[in-house]
C-alpha cells in the first residue's frame, strides 16, 4: 500500500495534522489531508467543515462551496457553515445569493437588526 504523508496515520492524527497545517496557513496542505479524513468519515461535520475553510483560504472557491452545501444541506441550522457559505459566493461575486445565506447565519447566531 503506497501511502504518503498527507494520508498516512490513523484518522485522528490526520485531523491533527490538518489542524496544524491550518494554523500554520498552510491551507492547501490542510486540504489534502482533510480530502481523504472526509472521503473517510463523510458524516462527520468538524473534518468537512475545516476542509471548506481551507478550500475558502486557498482561494478554491468551488470546492469550498460545494463542501458547505453538503453541510448546509444536511444540517440547515449550522450557523458557521451558513455564514462560509454566504463569505464563498460573496468571493465569487454571487452577492444577491450570499445575501439569503448570511441573513440566515445572522439570525441563528442572534444578530437581528435594530428596528
Amino acid at each position: 500500500m503506497d501511502t504518503t504523508y498527507y494520508d498516512h496515520g490513523t484518522p485522528a492524527e490526520r485531523w491533527e495534522r490538518a489542524q496544524m497545517f491550518f494554523a500554520a496557513k498552510d491551507y492547501a496542505a490542510a486540504a489534502r489531508v482533510l480530502g481523504g479524513l472526509v472521503e473517510e468519515v463523510p458524516e462527520q461535520t468538524g473534518p468537512r467543515l475545516l476542509l471548506a475553510r481551507s478550500y475558502y483560504h486557498s482561494a478554491q472557491l468551488r470546492r469550498a462551496e460545494s463542501e458547505l452545501r453538503i453541510l448546509v444541506e444536511r444540517d440547515p441550522v449550522e450557523h458557521y457553515a451558513r455564514l462560509m457559505l454566504g463569505r464563498t459566493l460573496q468571493r465569487q461575486g454571487r452577492r444577491e445569493e450570499a445575501a439569503s445565506h448570511l441573513r440566515i447565519a445572522s439570525a441563528l447566531a442572534g444578530d437581528f437588526e435594530q428596528v
